[in-house]
């Protein structure tokens, strides 16, 4: 065991303890310094954004299904990569917004870069999103946008009449900076409504008139918006709803005054202290109380489902409006997130009626929205019930459920539908977990589904469908090539117009001795087949023995092995071009498309049962693959990753000698209590399995070399949770290298400089343990 660093972020000044500062400035000059800045190294990836992919920009179907939209630089000739880089966080300025039809022909300049400049200003708004009213008469651009925890919600919104060009912001007259979130526009195109400060308020398009809907909101009263938990773990920010005949707008109100408060402390950016407080609900703590309510948009009058029971422990993620204005479909999760009673509502009469109901005997994995057809007397339903995610065409009333995808595989994303064709849209994954591709089936009945994307886009493919299903923005990537974009039409996926090609950046891979790799799978017990992927040095000799670096991720909310282009094949193939073979493995209970009963294999088991899977592939690829020398295995991962690693390095120290844990989970009882208690229970009725499932308490385990990095800005995994383990490591003597990044949230994205040193410190840490 090697004496090692600790750096605490509270302190004023770092400690090494017998660290060779010589050694790792050598080490970092090596890996940082290289002569050809055109090499994959890690100054060109993370700091010169060298090898940075095209995105496309601000693509968007028209409503009417005339055509699309997206932003195009004025200036197309210009060498746009750091200019762009650098307008990334506020939104692309100088830019027009242009018109073509579904073909890709008759292009139109809709609104100039001339027209959204308001009077007396320098210049442009710089668009961070934007939005058509239905009649296609008004045209609402977002900017200035701040954070309001994973995203910039909070902004500034300007209308333009697209006849006039007559531009005006929303708010009022007194309307503070950055203040607005999710304003959008009424059905009708006359109105949009808005929150600012957790109260909903309306604004006529013609008189510019506001008018509030709720006066009750404040700090723990929050109309139309969403405590940091909702968002986070059921994927919803905006928290209100217009009905169909813009008479009406339904809203979530939460109340968290019950809530207990979460403290993070700032020690740099002031001279003293400064603390932020939120409410954050723990594993086992009490919630937000949440209710439902329709308020009539003239007089201001809310209505609320009388749901029966206590507010604080049942959670609503959706509610949609049930095909027309007389009805409310409202989710009501139980608190073991394993049943969902779907409610309608009527809010003239103040009538309830369940309608339907999903269970689980371990818990519904996901929640969306009901999508309304046949004139409002149906609905489509994603559910587990059979055993895989399918579509299911459900009775308003509940009473006849159809499957309208059968079959032993699993639906990714419903996309879109067309009624009078009778075909509905979705991805799935057939028998090849790492891609997706586009399927069709019947609407009216069950049918077997159809697969439309040609054999040509093998990898990952994504498409944003025009609203009537008959053209689609088509994305396609595999594991090495990066995106390309493309309009389609649906019927034939014939091309129309290439949008992205990234060719630039296919040339520039072209040029590097970029890895070998294969897909691969493993047989373990209780019946399953995990899958994985395998990185070998370009120049890869099977004779020769290799360290071995393992990406982990291996809990619900997320999947590595995929076919698919991501920031991580960059960093990856840098680490085989230093020496290592790199390989990931899905643990049964990661979001792989392969049903219901992979998913839910992990309920109770976390910690365990997803090492022992990570353990058993570790054993059968070194039999596989000789050159894979045990004695030097590395693991590392980010969030639930490094959760995982601590996991691996804990309970099977004879297999993994080094790991980086990147704000982990140490102990479950210490995540929000929406995404743990769904997976591991209430640790106040089940406290063994936090016992069993929490890395903390395996800590003796540990013989290898363990590097922690968390900040201390983390909203998300608090480093509350990093100080706790440091304690149990001390406790023990268990020696390690720690590195806290101050005020860093959970994606460790925020400062100058970070993700160049922190993938720097990641490379000499593996590089010192592992290379011999």
């Amino acid at each position: 065991m090697t004496i090692t660093r600790l750096i605490s972020a509270l302190s004023i000044s770092a400690v090494l303890l017998g660290c060779s500062t010589t050694e790792s400035r050598i080490d970092q000059d090596l890996t940082l310094n290289q002569l050809n800045p055109h090499q994959l190294n890690l100054t060109a990836i993370y700091k010169d954004k060298y090898f940075k992919a095209e995105r496309g920009t601000y693509f968007r179907w028209l409503k009417d299904g005339s055509g699309y939209t997206v932003l195009e630089d004025r200036d197309k000739n210009k060498d746009r990569d750091k200019s762009k880089d650098q307008k990334d966080e506020q939104g692309v300025s100088g830019s027009d917004i242009v018109f073509y039809q579904p073909d890709g022909s008759k292009r139109q300049v809709l609104v100039s870069i001339e027209d959204l400049t308001p009077q007396g200003a320098e210049k442009a708004l710089a668009i961070e999103d934007y939005q058509w009213s239905k009649d296609g008469a008004w045209l609402m651009i977002f900017t200035q946008g701040k954070k309001v925890w994973r995203s910039n919600s909070r902004g500034d919104f300007w209308l333009m009449n697209l006849k006039s060009k007559a531009l005006f912001q929303l708010g009022g007259d007194n309307v503070e900076p950055s203040s607005l979130m999710f304003a959008k526009f009424s059905p009708d195109s006359q109105s949009v409504a808005y929150v600012v400060k957790n109260n909903i308020y309306k604004q006529s398009l013609q008189s510019k008139h506001v008018s509030a809907l709720t006066l009750d909101g404040n700090e723990q009263i929050i109309n139309g918006n969403f405590d940091w938990v909702y968002e986070e773990e059921f994927s919803i920010r905006d928290g209100f709803r217009w009905s169909p005949d813009s008479q009406k707008i339904a809203y979530w109100q939460l109340d968290s005054s019950k809530v207990k408060s979460f403290t993070m402390i700032n020690n740099t950016d002031a001279l003293y202290p400064t603390l932020q407080t939120f409410p954050y609900p723990k594993a086992g703590e009490k919630n937000s109380a949440v209710k439902v309510g329709v308020v009539n948009v003239e007089t201001a009058k809310t209505t609320w489902a009388d749901l029966k029971g206590d507010n604080r422990d049942r959670y609503i993620p959706r509610i949609s409006w049930a095909g027309n204005s007389q009805g409310l479909l409202i989710q009501d999760v139980n608190r073991p997130q394993n049943t969902n009673k779907l409610w309608m509502f009527n809010p003239e009469s103040e009538q309830l009626d369940n309608i339907f109901v999903d269970q689980d005997d371990a818990f519904l994995e996901s929640f969306n929205a009901a999508k309304w057809i046949d004139n409002g007397n149906a609905f489509l339903w994603l559910s587990e019930r059979d055993g895989y995610r399918h579509v299911y065409k459900v009775a308003r009333d509940g009473s006849k459920v159809i499957d309208l995808t059968p079959g032993n595989v699993d639906m990714v994303r419903l996309l879109a539908f067309n009624e009078d064709k009778d075909v509905l849209y979705f991805t799935a994954s057939g028998n090849t977990p790492e891609q997706s591709f586009l399927y069709k089936s019947k609407l009216s009945q069950s049918s077997k589904p159809v697969r439309v994307t040609p054999e040509q886009y093998l990898g990952t493919n994504t498409y944003s469908m025009s609203e009537d299903a008959s053209w689609a923005l088509h994305s396609n990537s595999r594991f090495n090539q990066p995106k390309t974009s493309r309009i389609i039409k649906v019927s034939d996926h014939s091309l129309v117009k290439t949008l992205v090609n990234n060719d630039a950046l296919s040339a520039k891979l072209e040029k590097q001795p970029l890895p070998q790799h294969e897909f691969f799978k493993v047989d373990v017990e209780d019946g399953f087949t995990l899958d994985g992927y395998i990185m070998f040095p370009h120049d890869y000799d099977s004779d020769k023995k290799y360290p071995i670096v393992m990406y982990v991720y291996g809990e619900p909310a997320g999947q590595t092995v995929k076919d698919s282009w991501s920031g991580n094949y960059l960093f990856h193939s840098m680490l085989t071009e230093q020496g290592f073979i790199v390989a990931s493995i899905d643990n049964r209970g990661t979001r792989a498309p392969k049903g219901r009963d992979w998913r839910k294999s992990i309920y109770k088991k976390m910690g365990a049962v997803t090492a022992k899977d990570q353990s058993d592939a570790l054993k059968y690829m070194a039999d596989r693959w000789p050159a894979i020398d045990t004695e030097r295995v590395g693991v590392y991962g980010h969030s639930g990753g490094g959760t995982s690693t601590l996991n691996l390095l804990f309970r099977f120290p004879e297999q993994y000698h080094t790991g980086i844990a990147i704000a982990p989970v140490p102990d479950y009882a210490l995540y929000d209590s929406i995404y743990q208690e769904r997976y591991s229970g209430n640790p106040k009725t089940d406290p063994q399995v936090y016992q069993q499932q929490s890395a903390i308490n395996y800590v003796d385990g540990l013989q290898g070399e363990l590097l922690l990095i968390h900040g201390t800005g983390d909203d998300n995994v608090h480093y509350q949770g990093a100080e706790r383990l440091i304690n149990e490591l001390v406790k023990r003597n268990k020696q390690f290298e720690f590195m806290s990044y101050p005020n860093r949230s959970h994606s460790l994205r925020e400062g100058e400089g970070t993700a160049l040193h922190q993938k720097t410190m990641m490379v000499n840490f593996f590089k010192k343990h592992l290379m011999q």
